[in-house]
């Protein structure tokens, strides 16, 4: 399966189908967050909500993989990530793209 930030495609033989979103939402280990909080008073890398934050996008983009796939799709052009939100207790991620096939009849002439 192949994921591509491009919105248009290059080839002929690509027809564009639907939007496909997910969204994924990590809950915050409490005991993280409590520490994340005071990380916030003091400065510095908030290293946990860093690591949920990639651990969001990487199921998002697993999610969207297998949407695709189960739609019939050969993969998804467009892909955008939205800005990660980090909420209260966890993080919100929200990731589309337009499925696409590849034509069986070969590029137009």
């Amino acid at each position: 399966m192949t994921l591509i930030a491009l919105d248009q495609p290059h080839r002929p033989d690509v027809e564009v189908g639907e939007l496909l979103v997910v969204v994924v939402v990590y809950a915050a280990n409490i005991v993280q967050d409590v520490r994340e909080n005071i990380r916030n008073l003091v400065g510095g890398r908030m290293t946990h909500y860093e690591s949920l934050i990639q651990a969001a996008i990487e199921q998002g983009l697993s999610d969207l993989e297998e949407k695709a796939s189960t739609k019939g799709y050969d993969g998804v052009l467009g892909v955008k990530i939205s800005h990660p939100v980090v909420v209260d207790g966890g993080v919100e991620v929200i990731i589309y793209g337009n499925g696409y096939r590849l034509s069986t009849d070969g590029p137009a002439s």
